[in-house]
Order: structure tokens, then sequence, then C-alpha cells
């Protein structure tokens, strides 16, 4: 091979900026994507390389990324773009990274671990906000309760989104939540439990969501049950119960593509200023059959600026060889303290305020 890492999908919001930070840690990634205008004004920009193709034909994309020690995927819909790509790669023998979160995906991911080690390439997907801070807790926790088959994660202050977030968060309308039960995971209705959860300033409304831990977290800790959550506000458990019977609308082409193209013509992602004055908090809990409990929190800055820290530091490390072949998760490659490296992330236990929250109600 010659280069070493190609960023395809390097001019979305989330991509530009892993391209960015990429640069500034003296990496030096080959561009790429399949608008010419768009690659060829960032690798310009940037003073680096790239390529323009399309992930419809797999020979031409299994001849480019075969040009390289690994590729970093960041464009998204991941539900279009992923299996292309690290199919491609998996022919190639080039390790695969990306900045994922749907759990569908993540799991057809977790299926090739076996097509992987026989071709000793690394599948190492969601390598950003989603999953690495959640992933990262999941795993201590489980440090800290090896009996552990329980496990609740939680999230706080999703307040910034781009274009491709506001896209993920579409196509999951058809589908709007998902749990693991007794490993297996389980499709339920939006907003199916609702409780209150301390994440470190007074207890908050959170609903089940289908983050993309139900698929990594049982797979970093083993835990048969896992449950994630985020925080809304008080109105909003009812208003998501009521929207359920919209689900099969929502699910129809001509409302995911209506609703996608006024993503892109509204929504433009955060400025750096909006940025830096943006924090999100993350709390979990495991517990195990005898009712023990161990629970902890994660502060972190900005998803995005989060993302594009981990994701190009997870490259790094990939090229430099510190990963095994298979299929990955954060906290299985680069252990569970991976985000306190990154200035602004803080973990503390909380094991002594767990009855905060502790009962969920179903619906």
């Amino acid at each position: 091979m010659g280069d070493e890492l190609l960023i395809y999908g390097s001019y979305g919001y989330t991509g530009a900026l892993i391209a960015q930070t990429a640069v500034e840690e003296r990496l030096s990634p080959v561009l790429a994507g399949r608008t010419a205008e768009k690659v060829e004004r960032q690798a310009t920009d940037l003073g680096l390389d790239h390529r323009v193709f399309s992930l419809q034909h797999p020979e031409v994309v299994e001849r480019h990324v075969g040009d390289f020690d690994a590729v970093l995927n960041c464009a998204g819909p991941f539900s279009e773009t992923a299996e292309p790509t690290y199919s491609a790669c998996l022919r190639a023998g080039t390790d695969y990274l990306d900045i994922a979160g749907r759990i569908e995906v993540l799991e057809e991911i977790a299926d090739r671990d076996r097509d992987a080690e026989e071709a000793d390439v690394t599948l190492l997907p969601a390598v950003g906000f989603d999953v690495v801070p959640t992933d990262c807790l999941a795993g201590y926790l489980h440090t800290q309760l090896g009996s552990a088959t329980h496990l609740t994660l939680a999230i706080d202050g999703l307040g910034t989104f781009s274009p491709g977030t506001v896209k993920s968060i579409t196509e999951g309308l058809s589908t709007p939540g998902a749990v693991r039960q007794d490993g297996r995971l389980r499709t339920v209705p939006a907003a199916w439990k609702t409780r209150r959860i301390d994440f470190g300033q007074g207890s908050k409304p959170a609903v089940t969501v289908p983050w993309g831990d139900v698929s990594t977290a049982y797979y970093t800790t083993a835990i048969p049950n896992v449950e994630t959550y985020a925080s809304v506000p008080e109105y909003v458990p009812p208003v998501l119960r009521g929207t359920r019977p919209l689900a099969p609308l929502l699910a129809s082409r001509s409302v995911q593509s209506a609703l996608k193209t006024l993503a892109d013509a509204v929504v433009s992602g955060p400025t750096a200023e909006e940025r830096a004055r943006s924090v999100s908090r993350i709390w979990g809990e495991v517990e195990d059959d005898e009712g023990n409990r161990a629970a902890a929190r994660t502060r972190t800055p900005d998803t995005y600026d989060v993302t594009a820290r981990t994701a190009v530091e997870a490259v790094r490390r990939v090229l430099a060889g510190e990963v095994n072949a298979g299929f990955q998760t954060p906290a299985s490659a680069f252990g569970p303290d991976f985000p306190l490296e990154f200035e602004g992330v803080e973990r503390e236990d909380v094991t002594e305020a767990i009855a905060v929250g502790s009962a969920a109600e179903r619906d």
C-alpha cells in the first residue's frame, strides 16, 4: 500500500472537522467523496491530495481503498455508505473505521468479525461521540461490577446538530426504539420507558432512545440487558407516545426524502462559538441479579469536537498497529479510560447516589 489514510465523506460538517483536526495532528490524509467540486476545494484549502468516487460500483471502491492502510468513513447516512465501504476494505485488506451510531449498521459490522480476522483487517466503527464516551463508560462500569446483568446509559446535552445528524435522526423515525434483552435486540415504541436521572445538576426526565450502545456496549461488556436514554423536556414523553401511530408514514420514502432535503436546506451545523459553549453529560449504571449496583457520570465538551478528536486518535492508533484485527468497539480497542485522554472530559463515580431515579416507568 502507498498512502496511510483515506477520509471518505471529508467535506460534510463532521468530516471537515475531522480532516482539519487530522492536519493539526500532523497526519496527511487523502480526502475523498462523490462530489468533485467539494473535495477539490477542501483539498486545496488544506494542502492535501484528493480522490473522487461514488460507492455505487464495488470494484471501483475496492481499487481506491486498496491503496490505503486505513479508511475513515464519515459519509452518511451510514445505512447506505457503511456496507459498500467496509466490504471493499475486507476484500482489499484495508482497516476500516467510521463514525456511525445506528444500531443496525453496528450489528452488520459486528457480524463480519470472523471475515475481518481472516483478512487481518480491523473493523472499528463508532469512533466519534457515537459511541466513544458511552461505550467506554459502559466498559468502566463493568470493571466496577463484573457480575452485572443490566446496563443503563443516558445522555444529556445533545444540543448541537449537523445536517448529517438530523438525517440520521430522520431515518430513525420509523424504528424509534430498541433495547437489548437477554442478549437479543428488541424493537420497542418511542419513549417506551421514562425515568428521572441526575446528570449532576438535579434529576431530569429521560426516555429510551435507540443509541448505538444497545449494540456496542453488549460486545464491550457481554452484559445481556442494555437500555439507553436521552434527557428531554417535561412535555416531550407524552408527545412522543402520541406520535407512535405516525411511524409508518414517517418511514415512507417520500417523507424521508423530503425531511432529508429540508435538513440540508435549514441545518448548517453549530459554529465554533456554539460548540465551545456546548457540554454533554452521560450517566451510567450497572446492576447484577443480587441487586448490587455501580454508577458513574462522564462530562464532555461538544459532541462534534469530541468526535473530531477521538476519530483522529483512533485512526492514529490503528495505523500504528495498536488494534487487533476483527470487529472492535472503542472500549475493546482502547480501554475504558480512552475518553479521559482528551481535554475537557471528566468522569466521576456516583454509586452512592444511584437511588435517584432508580425506577423506570414503562409505557
